[in-house]
């Protein structure tokens, strides 16, 4: 059977908006990259200086409008890198001011180190069917493409 699908995605580096975009090239999902009204700033360590403490208050910041009605979908992917252990403040932002009912959602964690919390704090927004944890190294993913292309094949 196939979906009506929706990949929502924030991406600072550029590493979740490649997962996304191969997302889309095997499930012709449409794509909805999130973005926050006042854009971070480009230096990672200056990000890192303003933002830390924020993230331990799980501040809801600002992002663009989004204009979707999501009972369209039956099938919604949300994509993030993950901060501080946990979701980006853009994902949270979203999950907090919109309302998903009756979704189990994928979800797909981009990091280079480790997951943390960050299912777990998904799973206070909402119910999740099924996620992955995809590994890069700077740029570099490490995380072997035959393993996300086979999770993307069951989102089918």
């Amino acid at each position: 059977m196939q979906h009506k699908g929706i990949i929502i995605y924030y991406s600072y580096g550029g590493n979740t908006k490649q997962i996304a975009n191969m997302i889309k090239e095997q499930t012709n999902f449409e794509l909805l990259e999130l973005t926050p009204k006042v854009p971070y700033t480009t230096n990672y360590q200056q990000l890192v200086d303003d933002e830390e403490e924020k993230m331990n208050t799980k501040e809801i910041i600002e992002i663009n409008d989004i204009d979707i009605e999501f009972n369209d979908y039956d099938k919604i992917i949300i994509g993030t890198p993950v901060w501080w252990y946990s979701m980006s403040p853009v994902i949270r932002s979203f999950l907090e001011k919109k309302n998903l009912p009756n979704k189990k959602v994928d979800i797909f964690i981009t990091n280079g180190g480790w997951l943390g919390h960050t299912v777990e704090d998904f799973e206070e927004y909402l119910p999740i069917n099924s996620y992955i944890d995809i590994k890069f190294n700077g740029n570099d993913l490490e995380t072997p493409k035959e393993e996300i292309k086979n999770w993307i094949y069951k989102l089918q």
